[in-house]
């Protein structure tokens, strides 16, 4: 039997390739009609929407990370290598990093450009931190694997954090220990060191403290003679001055026995040295006093490094800064990071919520409104440097200068006010962040609805009691998103305050022991200038690599922290005053 498609007769060719067409046609239908679907569903958008995402999170977490791990390593103790060259020379140092690079290939022996050639041109080099400023001029050498003849960890090799001077690395070679010649035993050395110690600071407790106190006193005796002869006269203020004199005559006795005291402990520690050796033979004799840290960074073991680790930590938020910022600690630019942030929070608290609180709920939404609200927006554009500049001329110079023209003639031509300072810093500020306030505050007024303001006037309140019992209540959660990102701006801006405040180093911090206790008028260390002053101001920017990770580590850490209570805040307040809608 024969099948049904061999009884049928065979199509022509124009059927067939009509037949074809038709299929052809059928399957571009489909395809345009799949493309037509994923374009109405947002498909590729979505895909695109996700994939910047996710490179955001990248970048973000990347950065984190490079600061993160950077900044927690800086801390940790690092074994010294003694390095011999071909050239027959020895230096020692911690290695720091390596990378390669093209050496000059027509000064090298034929060998090793043979070597290099065969790499393309490139070698490798490490750079060592072979310290002892003092000696070599110079805190850092690179070294080439091509130069290297052999390295090794010497077990007497020392690491010592100075006072000044910066980092010495090498061998201690023998001790005086009150006058007398000696040969190194550890735990004489180590009590020493702490008993020198104790004196080193005993000496910074007498000089800034109770010398501190007397040159204070002094100052404000000599400027209450002055303030007297401007007000009163040189006649009539004779017997005030007189009194004055005498004041200032007990307090320089004073003085005396102090700076007595601190010679006789500074005689003393001169008694205590201890001969420290470099790679080379060349050697030094400072005082055990300067010795802040030592340990044998080839022998110590895990225990031993952790200690070190933490201590350095503590060191590094509760001490001053030493060898031109680039070692010791960054507590004074800790407190004045916090102190200026919170001023600022102070004063633009009020300024822009005030003003949003105008703007949204008394004035007359027309032009002028409209106007207002775009120069608000447009001032959270201005580069930051321009309100720097307007803060030195107009809070400083002329707002300050007045202040001391009324209330300290007898300071001038030094300026008390009529310079920069923390107030200053903070009131420019509050400025450069109170339009990222205002925009906030008119959002979170804009969110109440309209049905609780209608029947809270509804029950008899008052306009003022309607915005003062419900509605900033409820907008509070959103004017604290402001403060948020107000604070989070504020607290990493520096470009403003190198005109308006900010120091290298502060001699004094702004809240101390002394009437009136808080001293709005005086400068202060900021954490983004200390970076800013590390990396690009220090005599050595490599010395100060670490300090700018584990500052800025430190910084992020403090905006996270001061962003974090403030979002508890937030969080707070929106379950405290969450309610339904009327």
């Amino acid at each position: 039997m024969t099948s049904l498609n061999e009884q049928m007769p065979p199509a022509s060719g124009a059927a067939g390739a009509a037949g074809v067409a038709a299929k052809d046609a059928v399957k571009r239908r489909r395809v345009r009609r799949f493309s037509a679907d994923l374009s109405a569903a947002g498909e590729p958008a979505l895909w695109g929407f996700g994939g910047a995402l996710a490179l955001g999170i990248i970048l973000i977490a990347g950065f984190l990370m490079m600061v993160l791990y950077n900044g927690a390593t800086t801390f940790w103790p690092k074994p010294i290598d003694r390095i011999e060259l071909s050239d027959g020379s020895v230096i020692a140092g911690v290695e720091r990093r390596g990378t390669i690079f093209r050496p000059d290939l027509p000064r090298l022996d034929p060998e090793i450009r043979a070597e290099v050639e065969a790499n393309d041109g490139f070698a490798y080099r490490t750079l060592y931190q072979t310290a002892n400023f003092d000696l070599y001029g110079d805190d850092f050498q690179w070294v080439a694997d091509f130069e290297t003849e052999s390295v090794s960890q010497p077990d007497d090799f020392y690491y010592f954090e100075r006072q000044t001077w910066g980092v010495f690395v090498g061998r201690i070679a023998g001790m005086q220990i009150a006058g007398q010649s000696m040969d190194y035993d550890p735990t004489v050395f180590a009590r020493e060191q702490r008993a020198a110690r104790a004196r080193f600071n005993e000496i910074r407790q007498i000089e800034r403290n109770e010398i501190g106190r007397l040159n204070h006193l002094i100052e404000r005796e000599r400027l209450n003679q002055r303030r007297a002869l401007l007000r009163q006269g040189e006649e009539a203020a004779a017997p005030e001055i007189a009194a004055s004199q005498e004041r200032i005559a007990e307090l320089q006795a004073e003085f005396q026995v102090l700076q007595a005291r601190v010679n006789e402990i500074r005689a003393l520690d001169q008694s205590y040295r201890v001969t420290l050796e470099e790679v080379g033979g060349r050697s030094i004799e400072p005082e055990i006093s300067q010795i802040v840290r030592f340990f044998p960074a080839n022998t110590i073991g895990f225990t031993d490094k952790l200690g070190i680790y933490f201590s350095r930590w503590w060191e590094f938020v509760s001490t001053e800064p030493r060898e031109a910022n680039t070692q010791g600690g960054v507590l004074p630019a800790i407190f004045g990071t916090v102190a200026m942030t919170l001023l600022m929070v102070v004063f633009v608290a009020p300024f822009g919520v005030i003003t949003a609180l105008y703007l949204r709920e008394y004035a007359k939404q027309g032009r002028i409104t409209s106007i207002v609200r775009i120069s608000v927006n447009n001032l959270a554009g201005v580069p930051s440097i321009v309100y720097g500049v307007f803060g030195l001329g107009f809070f400083a110079y002329t707002m300050g200068g007045t202040i001391d023209q009324l209330f300290y003639p007898e300071s001038l031509p030094n300026p008390t006010f009529g310079k920069g300072g923390i107030l200053w810093a903070s009131l420019t500020l509050a400025l450069l962040t109170v339009p990222v306030v205002i925009v906030a505050t008119e959002e979170a007024l804009a969110a109440v609805p309209r049905s609780m303001r209608e029947g809270s006037l509804a029950c008899g309140a008052s306009k003022w009691q309607t915005i003062r019992y419900v509605v900033l209540p409820k907008a509070l959660p959103g004017i604290m998103t402001g403060m948020i990102l107000a604070m989070a701006r504020g607290a990493g801006e520096v470009a403003p305050l190198m005109l308006v405040g900010v120091v290298k180093l502060a001699p004094a911090l702004p809240i101390d022991g002394f009437y009136p206790f808080i001293h709005l008028d005086r400068s202060f260390m900021h954490l983004g200038f200390h970076i800013f002053d590390v990396g690009f101001q220090s005599r050595n920017s490599e010395a100060g690599k670490p300090m700018v990770f584990v500052t800025t580590l430190l910084l992020l850490s403090l905006i996270v922290a001061m962003n974090a209570t403030a979002i508890i805040v937030r969080n707070r307040l929106k379950r405290k005053y969450a309610t339904g809608q009327f």
